[in-house]
């Protein structure tokens, strides 16, 4: 044994699909299995590496002497940019080049077992986008469990792509049936998704190529998910049970366990003030924003940001500002550098000047903090999957504007489903905006999603909180994958 007594422990290598909305939940249950007892060596990719370095300082990645951050390359040209990468590159580069890195790292860690105090690995945890690994748990014999970040109802959609594509719904014969009415077409086959609608349904299947690059990997990724010792999910049965339900009989022979939501089981399980100072944002987050909130009243701010990859123009800018401005209503709004494409993200000095003593502009914050806040009353959101849990989490409804991938399920079933959320038309108007904005924050069907919301926030407490809990009692179920050895 060494002689910090590590070399007994079992050895999870994690990788996430390295975009910020994939990392954080990664590394969420990184620090839960560290908790109980696992030795972990976190995988970025080179790129990310760089940018979190920059962001959070050149000793962010020091780690713990039992919680390491390791690298491999992701394959696509280097780049300066402080901003996601082009996802259907990534997605393309990342299934195509990382496999012989990563086993040779696998291998490094292993070699490094005989010298150091490192133990020999045991299992890996990888992004449901990142299967390749399970190619390199396979050459090792151990364990692989996979890690889908979408909600599982997005996951049941891309399930379902290989169906889609031979029935004749995608792809689509020319560009016209984008706006013709043909994506309101009901698709009424899908278990636990009656009443969908095509543009409902996560965004790549609105292609008129039918070699698109991102539905060939979404439909591979899927499939090879059963190959996996079992599959995890940020979500917990109570708000997904019928998904789960379906999806654990389209995938043996992999379980499918939901397991979240996994901010909560941090904050109730997890005290190792060391551990929680681990921190994985692309961005530099600007933490005086709750300084300004403690300063407001209970649910009277409202909370505007799109995410971590939602690119808008300039005029969508322009027309959310202006919505803003016009509901009178205080808000909180975080606008990334980058979030206009093609240019700086800069809003109207007048709406500034309009807005200067009731609202608060910054880049970047800590949005489950910010969330749980008791002056906020009310969120417009991108309904990126991280988002929906930790407001759902929170007691906090939701106004909708999906931007793709998973946005548009999400919002489906946040508004006809779950009862938390309002959908934004997606050619935005500042009207809309401002009635949307006011009827969150003071109108009847605000107060009916407040009290919605804040039911959905008690049951994810209890599946956390209480090992009796659905998602607690998976997690143990996982982690016993973990610790068996490879069938």
């Amino acid at each position: 044994m060494g002689s910090l007594g590590f070399t007994d422990k079992p050895h999870v290598v994690c990788v996430p699909y390295p975009a910020q909305g994939h990392i954080n939940p990664m590394l969420m249950l990184a620090k839960f299995l560290h908790h109980r007892g696992f030795y972990i060596t976190f995988v970025n990719t080179e790129f990310n590496h760089k940018r979190l370095l920059k962001s959070r300082g050149p000793h962010a990645l020091d780690g713990l002497p039992s919680f390491r951050f390791e690298t491999i390359p992701d394959g696509l040209p280097p780049t300066d940019v402080d901003a996601t990468q082009d996802i259907p590159s990534l997605c393309d580069s990342t299934s195509k080049t990382c496999l012989p890195h990563f086993i040779q790292l696998l291998h490094k860690l292993n070699d490094s077992s005989s010298t150091s105090d490192v133990p020999p690995v045991s299992c890996i945890v990888s992004d449901g986008c990142m299967s390749f690994t399970l190619d390199a748990a396979e050459e090792l014999g151990v364990p692989n469990v996979l890690f889908w970040t979408p909600s599982a109802c997005s996951f049941l959609s891309y399930v379902h792509y290989r169906q889609l594509k031979d029935k004749g719904y995608t792809p689509l014969k020319d560009e016209s049936y984008l706006t013709n009415g043909y994506l309101d077409t009901v698709i009424d086959w899908i278990p636990a998704m009656e009443g969908i609608r095509l543009r409902d349904l996560p965004t790549f299947l609105r292609t008129t190529d039918p070699n698109f690059v991102m539905f060939d990997f979404i439909f591979r990724e899927s499939e090879r998910s059963r190959k996996a010792s079992a599959i995890i999910l940020n979500t917990f049965d109570d708000l997904e049970h019928e998904v789960l339900k379906a999806l654990n009989s389209l995938l043996p022979p992999a379980p499918v366990y939901s397991v979240g939501p996994l901010h909560l089981v941090l904050n109730h399980h997890v005290h190792d003030n060391e551990l929680k100072q681990i921190g994985l944002n692309l961005w530099k987050e600007e933490p005086e924003c709750l300084q300004w909130l403690d300063t407001k009243e209970p649910n009277s701010i409202i909370y505007v940001n799109f995410g971590s990859i939602t690119v808008m123009t300039a005029d969508q800018l322009i027309e959310f500002a202006w919505g803003l401005a016009n509901s009178k209503q205080p808000f909180l709004w975080v606008i990334r550098p980058d979030l206009v494409g093609g240019e700086s993200a800069i809003v109207p000095a007048e709406f500034v000047e309009v807005t200067k003593d009731r609202g608060i502009l910054t880049t970047w914050c800590p949005q489950e903090q910010v969330l749980s806040h008791p002056s906020i009353g009310g969120f417009l959101t991108h309904s990126g999957w991280n988002s929906t849990l930790e407001s759902i989490s929170a007691g906090v409804p939701m106004i909708c504007w999906p931007f793709f991938a998973d946005q548009q399920t999400n919002c489906w079933y946040s508004c006809t489903k779950w009862g938390v959320g309002m959908e934004i038309d997606n050619d935005v108007k500042r009207d809309e905006v401002e009635s949307l904005v006011r009827e969150i924050m003071e109108g009847e069907k605000g107060k009916e999603m407040k009290k919605k919301t804040l039911e959905w926030k008690k049951k994810a407490e209890e599946s956390t909180v209480n090992p009796d809990g659905s998602s607690y009692k998976n997690l143990d179920k996982m982690i016993q994958t973990l610790l068996s050895p490879r069938v």
